[in-house]
């Protein structure tokens, strides 16, 4: 019997290793779908790479390892901070009312801040700062002071002064005036322009021409006073008081004054009612000389009789009007008003008789 042929050897393994379970190169068929369905969930989990924990996670357990190890350090610097914000709360927490601007001081940075202003409500600061908080409103103060006169004589000056800071210049205010500006700025400004301008002046002068005085004062003063960071919005003079001697002096002077004008203005009325008086006469000459060059006429005198008459009837006194019964037909006004003594009422027109039967 011939020999039987050798089985064939098994295939070397060629490129890279097959997986578990894997069907042969060249395989076809059911073998090749199988080769196509994916490895079980097992063999995926164990190929995945490992993935890291989060941001948050890995903070969170940070956190926790480090209040495991150092908790009594922790709970004491709380207990010190909230103890540092409660001791300097008023000066963390800057609160700015209505109408009130603030300025910021800062230690460690530079001093005054002077190219911004903090407005009203709550401003956070740290504790070594300082926050100066102004009145942005329209403010008034009232002053008494004493100036001398061009004779030297004491005069006393009662002012009331009505300012306010200018807002965007608040920083330069605190940092070139101070907090204090109105004893130090407004009120001696407003005292030298006083007394620059009343020692030009005379105390009659000074008694008569008090708002020009106030013009020429709030000028000069408002110069000097807004280059120092201040408006000067007005400036009332509310009393100026002289020496008594002196008061009374201007005084009778003045009525003396007020008199001889009086005088004056009599003597122009005087004189007018001379001429008017003149005019009077002239006119009364001319009509009596027309009157008597050609006579009065029935008309003329009837027609004045009437016009008496109309101002008879005017007059507040009551009376009884008869109109159209005299013979020469004016009316017949009779006094109406009852006077104890008089036995019958005075007929401005007298009328005859009238003649009738007798009576039986």
């Amino acid at each position: 019997m011939p020999d039987a042929a050798p089985p064939n050897p098994a295939p070397e393994p060629t490129g890279e290793p097959r997986p578990a379970g894997a069907p042969a190169a060249g395989a076809e068929g059911p073998a090749a779908a199988n080769a196509a369905r994916p490895a079980p969930a097992s063999v995926q989990r164990a190929e995945a790479p490992v993935r890291r924990p989060g941001l948050l996670r890995r903070i969170r357990r940070n956190a926790g390892d480090l209040w495991r190890e150092h908790r009594v350090v922790l709970v004491i610097a709380g207990f010190l901070l909230a103890f540092v914000v409660a001791f300097f709360w008023n000066r963390i927490f800057i609160r700015i009312e209505a109408g009130h601007a603030g300025v910021l001081y800062r230690l460690f940075q530079g001093g005054t801040v002077t190219k911004h202003v903090y407005g009203e409500g709550l401003h956070v600061i740290a504790p070594w700062n300082t926050m100066f908080i102004y009145n942005a409103r329209v403010q008034q103060v009232a002053d008494a002071f004493t100036v001398l006169s061009q004779d030297g004589l004491a005069i006393n000056v009662e002012v009331s002064i009505r300012f306010r800071p200018l807002y965007d210049q608040l920083g330069l205010l605190h940092k070139h005036v101070g907090y204090d500006y109105v004893d130090k700025v407004v009120k001696p400004e407003i005292q030298a322009q006083f007394r620059f301008v009343l020692g030009q002046y005379k105390p009659e002068e000074i008694y008569t021409s008090q708002n020009f005085i106030v013009q020429t004062v709030v000028q000069g003063a408002l110069a000097n006073v807004g280059d120092r960071h201040i408006l000067l919005d007005d400036l009332l003079l509310k009393a100026v008081t002289l020496p008594r001697p002196v008061a009374e002096a201007i005084e009778s002077k003045l009525r003396a004054q007020q008199l001889a004008q009086e005088f004056d203005y009599r003597l122009q009325t005087e004189g007018k009612e001379a001429q008017r008086k003149k005019i009077e006469a002239q006119g009364i000459r001319d009509f009596q000389d027309t009157i008597t060059g050609g006579g009065i006429s029935e008309e003329f005198l009837r027609f004045k009789g009437i016009e008496a008459t109309l101002e008879i009837a005017r007059s507040p006194n009551s009376k009884v009007v008869i109109i159209g019964g005299g013979e020469d037909r004016l009316p017949i006004i009779l006094d109406g008003s009852s006077r104890s003594g008089d036995a019958a009422p005075a007929a401005t027109h007298e009328r005859p008789p009238v003649s009738g039967p007798p009576r039986r």
